[in-house]
């Protein structure tokens, strides 16, 4: 063990760390009758929001879901998604999340390897690619087979698949009340009074939690904008004259960064991104052109929030959330969780002895109360018995000037490198760069320029490197 720092017991609030059969009334869908929370595309009280969740709720009633029972919802980002997910919590059942731009295919695997009771789905076609949110009719449907929850999670989501093969992580309401808890002590976090516009997936760890739940509890509306092109977020945080927050991913911090004359935004206090690694650059090019801070966050669907640098000064620092327990043992970040998130899977190499191994290489200061993250620990590898870092790399062509973004991955015993380039882009130039930048054995083998690269339903960078491979033989394919 290399470095550690064990914080201040967890949960220590009560009023927010017990999970009480009423906490989705009590927490999330309190407050005022006519006070604004959310707004997809026309604003949204929490009377009517109230009243669309018992709509749901005696929906999902009468197809037999109760307490203990299991749901399965396949919506897109909507108010009719916020509400049949907040019911399937008041009701007291298990809600498993799947993305709405999964294939029927993909849809019918998770419901054979899940086994709902119920699947909810939208009676209206799903959004557009580039829409924020969609219009959804929420029609819950009994399935036969299906199983009431075996564990006593409130949450079952599927991770990004970024990586490979998606796994199955559940957290329980109280587990979700925590991770409140820590966005309630964070004094850099938008507090009442202020927006967040949310670009983020509303299915996965940072838009669910950090977005969506949190703009529920902490009485701060949340605007999900109409369309997610450069023109429709800008739009959405202009809307609005109150201090404005943006959450998103890093894609959507490029996509700003690169915005040509944006308007004034005297409203806009900070972006905050999370979900993979910021390229170098990125947070002193989204001040240049916004003049706030490009602030960063570390977490993971296991736990959530981890770490942060919400002004952007100790980049690529973080400070661990309260009650974060962080260790670096052989280079890797292990985190106190008292029970693994992994229900059905013994595998020691994920969780053991109380410890998430969470499969980040990482770094521990623990005089400065600091964590850096460095990438995937399977990012660092053996080429001719020297070590290679492929972060080093990747950050290395994502600075050059002809590259907007790069994947870097090692495979059959080579590093191949995928880039997104400008058409004309020249591969001799690119080689001829890294020759003076790379020493000979950490340059890549296989060096593929596309116009985009793939990306996961959640906006991060794929690196499966069978799909990196089709994708750029497509791209060199000639279309008929």
């Amino acid at each position: 063990m290399t470095g550690s720092f064990p914080l201040p017991p967890t949960l220590a609030g009560a009023s927010i760390t017990e999970a009480p059969h009423d906490w989705v009334d009590r927490l999330l869908l309190s407050g005022p009758d006519h006070q604004e929370c959310l707004r997809f595309g026309d604003p949204v009280d929490r009377a009517t929001l109230r009243g669309l969740v018992t709509e749901q709720a005696e929906r999902l009633t009468a197809v037999g879901l109760s307490t203990g029972g299991t749901a399965a919802l396949r919506l897109a980002p909507s108010l009719g998604y916020t509400a049949a997910l907040l019911a399937c919590w008041q009701l007291g059942a298990q809600a498993v999340l799947l993305d709405h731009r999964l294939t029927d295919h993909e849809v019918a695997l998770a419901v054979e390897r899940l086994a709902p009771q119920v699947l909810v789905e939208s009676a209206h076609r799903s959004a557009a690619t580039l829409r924020g949110f969609a219009e959804t009719d929420p029609v819950p449907v009994a399935l036969p087979g299906g199983r009431p929850a075996a564990t006593g999670h409130a949450l079952v989501q599927l991770s990004s698949g970024s990586t490979g093969p998606a796994k199955v992580i559940a957290r329980t309401a109280s587990d979700l009340l925590r991770e409140l808890d820590c966005y309630r002590r964070l004094e850099l976090f938008p507090k009442a009074g202020e927006r967040v516009v949310l670009l983020s997936s509303v299915v996965h760890v940072l838009g669910l939690v950090g977005g969506l739940l949190n703009s529920l509890h902490a009485r701060v509306p949340l605007t999900v904008p109409e369309r997610m092109t450069t023109a429709g977020i800008l739009a959405s945080i202009a809307e609005d004259d109150r201090p404005t927050t943006v959450i998103g991913v890093p894609f959507h911090a490029e996509l700003l960064a690169g915005a040509t004359a944006p308007p004034p935004l005297p409203q806009l206090r900070r972006m905050i991104v999370a979900g993979e690694l910021v390229r170098p650059g990125l947070p002193a090019a989204f001040t240049a052109r916004y003049g706030v801070p490009l602030g960063t966050m570390y977490g993971m669907t296991e736990l959530g929030v981890i770490a942060t640098d919400l002004d952007g000064t100790l980049h690529p620092q973080a400070e661990p959330v309260h009650g974060m327990d962080l260790r670096e043992e052989g280079g890797e970040l292990h985190i106190a969780m008292s029970a693994s998130p992994y229900p059905g899977l013994t595998d020691p190499t994920r969780w053991s002895d109380g410890r998430l191994h969470t499969r980040d290489a990482g770094r521990v200061d623990p005089a400065a109360r600091r964590v850096t993250v460095l990438g995937r620990r399977d990012s660092q590898v053996s080429i001719g018995g020297l070590k290679v870092d492929l972060t080093e790399v990747e950050h290395t062509l994502a600075a050059l000037p002809e590259v907007r973004e790069a994947v870097v991955v090692f495979a059959d015993g080579a590093i191949e490198a995928y880039l997104a380039t400008e058409q004309a882009a020249d591969p001799a130039a690119v080689r001829n760069t890294l020759t003076r930048e790379l020493a000979a054995f950490k340059r890549p083998r296989r060096l593929s320029l596309l116009p985009a690269l793939p990306r996961t339903a959640t906006g991060k960078l794929v690196r499966d490197t069978t799909a990196l491979r089709a994708a750029a033989d497509a791209a060199a394919t000639p279309a008929p």
